[in-house]
């Protein structure tokens, strides 16, 4: 019996660290959130709705403190790097601020475990800008779930 967390299993497009020798039996997910407290999204940008093949794709999930301020965060950015990625500095930038305007919180630096790649559905400048684009969005639709 082995256990690893996903981010060091999981190592690029269709390769993970799971030996000859190796069944996968389970993934564990903890679970950190009062998912009763949280509201999320995931946003998707591709050239066709229903492609599997994707030019950014951002996952959000925010945890209100119960006084219009994020208690907790979690951020994952795909189709940029060769996993998807947490972008934990954002996270913890977050941490305590207010719903309103949270799109502001973002800057090109939370971006920066993200290594995007050229290619023919977009060079790795336009991911990196239409991914900082989906993050903004993710978080005010994410802001507006919250204050419902």
């Amino acid at each position: 019996t082995r256990r690893l967390p996903l981010a060091q299993f999981i190592t690029g497009n269709r390769k993970t660290r799971l030996r000859q020798d190796e069944i996968l039996a389970a993934v564990l997910v903890p679970r950190r959130m009062r998912m009763e407290d949280a509201a999320s999204v995931f946003i998707k940008l591709g050239a066709r709705r229903y492609l599997v093949i994707s030019i950014s794709m951002v996952a959000a999930v925010l945890q209100s403190d119960g006084a219009g301020r994020v208690a907790e965060a979690r951020i994952a950015v795909g189709s940029c790097s060769a996993t998807a990625r947490r972008l934990t500095d954002l996270e913890r930038d977050l941490v305590g601020h207010p719903f309103t305007n949270i799109g502001a919180v973002v800057h090109a630096q939370h971006l920066s475990p993200l290594s995007p790649i050229d290619d023919v559905r977009a060079t790795a400048a336009y991911r990196r800008d239409a991914s900082m684009t989906l993050v903004r969005r993710a978080l005010e639709a994410v802001a507006r779930d919250v204050s419902k």
